[in-house]
């Protein structure tokens, strides 16, 4: 399928498991992919593999916990090809703990990643998106934003408050051909879910068999679900929150 032929989409948290993913499903459906990370590493390195399969895309570093390089990678984003056509709000960080564990900079940098990244960058991009005719914003929430897992209160805070932020910003909208959608994903085999584990002294096979489908989520099955509602194959999903699984329940 090639979905986004023509289409420019920019990923954030792109240098990431999930994130990594889905720019080389948008680029293998054709889309120009903008590769944005904080690592700028590692935003290059997805780029280069994207590049080295046929497909189009660059890499821009940016600390997105920061309002002004939020604006600047949507203008420069844009800049490209003249127009952006997705936005993927995927990058997140998880500050562990209870309340009384946390540090008052846990609490305010997950909201800076997690939250007030989508603010400013959604700003910054629906103007282009409005005055195209249209566009799709797809946030990664979590299962833990609907259904919150202990100790872990700062993420599933966010996480809640980035659904909430979704169905809002869908309402308000739709009127303007901007669809917005979230995906929820449960434990998804990551980098980051593997150095967890590993703090927590278990292993991928322990989280595996509390899922009813028999195992954890792969990036690329979370890649796929976001392709679709970045497409038009999603036309009249607005404001949905989808839950990827396995139909497990809160960890």
């Amino acid at each position: 399928m090639k979905r986004f032929l023509g289409k420019v989409a920019v990923v954030t948290g792109g240098g990431g498991g999930i994130g990594s993913a889905i720019c080389k499903r948008l680029a293998d459906e054709g889309a120009y992919v903008v590769v944005t990370d904080a690592n700028m590493q590692a935003a290059s390195e997805v780029a280069s593999l994207i590049e080295a399969k046929g497909g189009s895309a660059t890499a821009i570093g940016a600390d997105i916990s920061r309002k002004p390089e939020c604006v600047d990678l949507i203008e420069k984003a844009f800049a490209i090809k003249g127009r952006l056509d997705v936005l993927v709000n995927n990058a997140g960080i998880n500050r562990r703990g209870n309340l009384l564990s946390l540090t008052d900079e846990d609490w305010q940098t997950s909201f800076a990643v997690n939250l007030d990244s989508m603010f400013h960058l959604c700003r910054a991009a629906l103007p282009h998106m409005i005055g195209a005719g249209g566009g799709a914003i797809v946030n990664t929430a979590s299962q833990w934003g609907l259904y919150p897992a202990p100790n872990h209160i700062a993420y599933n805070t966010t996480k809640a408050a980035v659904a909430a932020f979704t169905q809002n910003l869908a309402r308000d909208y739709a009127p303007d051909k901007v669809r917005v959608n979230a995906v929820c994903p449960g434990e998804i085999h990551t980098p980051m879910l593997e150095a967890g584990v590993k703090r927590a002294g278990r292993t991928i096979a322990d989280l595996d068999k509390l899922v009813p489908y028999g195992r954890i989520g792969k990036p690329e099955e979370v890649a796929a679900l976001v392709a679709f509602l970045a497409s038009d194959e999603a036309a009249f999903m607005c404001g949905s929150l989808v839950e990827i699984t396995g139909a497990q329940a809160v960890a």
